[in-house]
């Protein structure tokens, strides 16, 4: 639900809870976190249609469609890498990636909803930077199994001036592809062949987040974001170096 509130899907949480208490090794975490990633995009997708409008997105098309793009090439590449790291290694990545994001959680919380746009308002400014952001956001997504907003939320606010709710909205759309490209992948891999983790571990959190994102949507207008932002970004890096950390001592 909380994920819901600020555009997230919560993916970055469920590793934690995959790789700590249901005890999965960090390559299939983040195969099965991605499964309900996408799950979850497209509930909060469904939920947001009705509540918010999509019209004020079009400014933002340009950059959308380019982030997109760059996302795609590494999403590729980074469920690949997924799938090639050894596990040790993989978990060294996991853990830098997730401090990083519950640090910018934290960092956006104490930020303005609204900035001026950092990026120049140009079209050909706009697709170069759009590609360059989207190629992080695609290797990050892909190697943590996770829709992405925590870097896309931001991304848009700052690169270029969107307002808090309408890069919500627009990050769902652009992790959408991202999300499905990398469920195609790991699907390709084998990810998916053991009906066990569909039942138990997939259907379950998929139902969970689609609740969560069905409240999280709801109540989206009257949430205060920059509060659970900043305190989502603390349970994460605790959660993060609680069970990477130790795990690897």
């Amino acid at each position: 639900m909380l994920g819901g509130l600020i555009g997230l899907g919560g993916a970055e949480f469920r590793l934690p809870v995959l790789a700590g208490p249901l005890g999965y090794v960090a390559r299939r975490a983040v195969a099965l976190n991605v499964a309900v990633s996408l799950i979850t995009v497209l509930a909060a997708l469904a939920i947001r249609g009705r509540t918010l409008s999509f019209a004020p997105l079009t400014p933002l098309l340009l950059p959308m469609g380019a982030m997109i793009a760059g996302a795609l090439i590494t999403a590729f590449i980074g469920t690949a890498l997924v799938g090639w790291l050894p596990n040790e290694r993989l978990e060294r990545v996991i853990l830098v990636f997730l401090l990083i994001i519950g640090s910018l959680l934290i960092i956006e919380g104490l930020l303005p909803a609204q900035a001026p746009a950092l990026a120049p308002d140009d079209p050909l400014w706009r697709v170069v930077t759009g590609v360059l952001f989207g190629l992080v956001i695609g290797l990050v997504s892909s190697m943590l199994g996770v829709a992405g907003g925590e870097l896309i939320i931001p991304t848009l606010i700052f690169a270029y001036g969107a307002e808090i709710k309408v890069a919500g909205s627009a990050s769902l759309l652009i992790s959408l592809p991202t999300v499905l490209m990398g469920v195609v992948r790991y699907l390709g891999q084998g990810a998916y062949q053991t009906r066990h983790d569909l039942r138990e571990t997939i259907a379950p959190m998929g139902a969970g987040s689609v609740i969560g994102a069905i409240i999280g949507g709801l109540l989206v207008g009257i949430a205060p974001s920059a509060i659970l932002k900043i305190g989502l970004g603390i349970i994460l890096i605790w959660s993060a170096s609680r069970i990477f950390y130790h795990r690897r001592g």
